[in-house]
């Protein structure tokens, strides 16, 4: 059993959670790491508490409480314009505070996005293919499909 938290970004606060928990059903974007015999369970949910992210001092500790084996950071963090500009340092600090590995994404990004964010300077400026590539590998259709 796979124990699965996830952060969203607080401009995100009311998102129900639609496209990371149909991710994660269908073994997408930062969920494709696992396999689709893996059993998962999600142990924790929880916004990053706005910028530049109190909550994630506190909340990975609840999430070791539940019993968290890893922390997914939503790919709101990566999409939302400008995108996130404390992913780095959020991934940093529950690693080294919490010692739970994190992985950047939960559902593919759509397409729309993608494309946009193509056109921009900021990921080239942050490296977000190596940071987030993963999210990016899936097939048009899919990504469309996330829109």
């Amino acid at each position: 059993m796979k124990k699965i938290a996830i952060i969203i970004c607080d401009r995100y606060r009311d998102c129900g959670g639609g496209k990371c928990l149909r991710a994660l059903r269908e073994r997408r974007g930062g969920f494709s790491r696992y396999s689709a015999a893996d059993q998962v369970e999600i142990v924790g949910y929880s916004s990053c508490g706005g910028c530049p992210g109190g909550n994630v001092e506190y909340v990975p500790a609840e999430f070791k409480k539940n019993g968290c084996d890893v922390v997914h950071l939503a790919t709101g963090f990566v999409v939302g314009y400008p995108p996130c500009p404390h992913i780095l340092q959020f991934k940093e600090f529950i690693e080294k505070q919490y010692g739970l590995p994190v992985v950047v994404g939960t559902h593919p990004i759509p397409l729309k996005y993608l494309e946009t964010h193509g056109k921009l300077p900021f990921w080239d400026k942050v490296n977000m293919k190596e940071i987030a590539g993963h999210l990016m590998t899936e097939p048009r259709e899919v990504m469309e499909a996330y829109n």
